[in-house]
């Protein structure tokens, strides 16, 4: 597929993007090389191809799930202008 210098200026205008002639120009080519790539990848039959959600059959390394800072809600809450039940109070922003 190819775009045309009118293609572009619609792009470019939709997109509000200024663009010299020299750089719609360029972009015509690349985005119609861009376009004839995926349609050549639109072409190729998939129908035997089973969809897989990662290249790699890995199981993912997690580490264990431990606290690695020490418990400090006290300190942080007396700095706080306002807590309650281990919560801090802010004002009301929506009536």
């Amino acid at each position: 597929m190819s775009l045309a210098r009118s293609d572009i200026d619609k792009i470019a205008h939709l997109a509000r993007l200024g663009l010299a002639p020299a750089q719609a120009d360029r972009l015509a080519a690349d985005l119609s090389n861009i376009l004839t790539l995926v349609a050549a990848m639109d072409a190729v039959d998939t129908s035997g191809v089973t969809p897989m959600a990662h290249p790699l059959h890995m199981a993912q390394r997690l580490r264990p799930d431990q606290p690695t800072e020490p418990e400090q809600r006290a300190l942080f809450q007396a700095l706080a202008p306002l807590t309650a039940s281990g919560l801090y109070l802010v004002p009301k922003v929506i009536d």
